[in-house]
């Protein structure tokens, strides 16, 4: 049995079965720094739980790379938008470390979730939790100044700063880097 506290899929620990059946379908699977674990424009059959590294979501728009989301230690990463509806993603997901992780594949965990209707749940709580991370997102662009953004990001994720290139936590906070520059220098 894995015993490795999950942070954004924590609920699995919750259920000693599932967890089972999950080691049952996992893969062991490393990528180096930079590599691109699912290209947007194809369908992305996997999610992935990190146990060592950083990944990044993120795509082009007018020949800027915007990134959307960062996933640590004890996270969960893939691009929900092709995982969910089964169709090509919009959405790259990139190694920003070396990242080791444990790979689920979609038709496996279906498969998983339709024999044993009691770990419906899973999905459920899954989902869950992709969709608060998704209107926190929202509110996050919407509701608050640029410095609020970084503030917020400091006190949630601090580790970031010390991890990821300025420019894609500029990128991420929806500023340039010339003002996520100034913002840190305060």
């Amino acid at each position: 049995m894995i015993d490795y506290p999950h942070k954004n899929i924590s609920f699995l620990l919750e259920n000693p079965e599932l967890m089972e059946a999950l080691q049952e379908i996992m893969t062991v699977r490393s990528f180096s720094k930079h590599d691109i674990i699912h290209e947007a424009g194809t369908i992305c059959n996997n999610f992935y739980i990190i146990t060592s590294g950083i990944a990044r979501v993120f795509y082009y728009k007018e020949d800027k790379d915007i990134t959307v989301h960062f996933s640590a230690e004890q996270e969960s990463i893939t691009s929900i938008d092709s995982l969910i509806q089964r169709k090509k993603s919009k959405y790259n997901i990139q190694a920003l470390e070396d990242l080791n992780t444990f790979v689920i594949n979609i038709n496996d965990i279906e498969e998983v979730l339709e024999n044993n209707p009691k770990h419906e749940r899973f999905g459920r709580l899954f989902l869950q939790q992709i969709y608060i991370e998704l209107v926190e997102r929202i509110e996050y662009i919407q509701l608050h100044t640029a410095q609020e953004r970084y503030n917020i990001l400091l006190n949630k994720k601090p580790y970031l700063f010390q991890r990821v290139s300025s420019k894609h936590i500029a990128s991420f906070l929806g500023m340039t880097p010339e003002t996520f520059s100034r913002i840190r220098g305060k």
